[in-house]
């Protein structure tokens, strides 16, 4: 069964995903960011969601995780969450 590790930033809009990745491409410290400007709980922890296996997370959030490039940073990804920035940080 396949497991994966990830991070994510979670924003309410599209602009903040959007400048935050900027941010990202720009040097900036995945943690630090997360810690500073994710809704997401998993924020005060970097961001970290830890490992899950597929269909534990929303189906937008897991396709990027099981599909998409491995340390990536993938996004702005919308949910009905709000908007990600998703880090996947292994997989198996």
């Amino acid at each position: 069964m396949a497991v994966a590790s990830a991070r994510h930033i979670l924003v309410k809009t599209r602009e903040e995903a959007e400048k935050l990745k900027k941010q990202l491409e720009k040097g900036a410290d995945f943690a630090q960011l997360a810690k500073k400007h994710s809704t997401c709980p998993s924020g005060k922890q970097g961001g970290d969601l830890g490992e899950f296996r597929p269909g534990q997370m929303v189906k937008a959030f897991d396709d990027v995780v099981f599909k998409k490039e491995v340390l990536k940073i993938h996004g702005p990804v919308k949910t009905s969450f709000g908007f990600h920035l998703i880090q996947t940080i292994y997989r198996n």
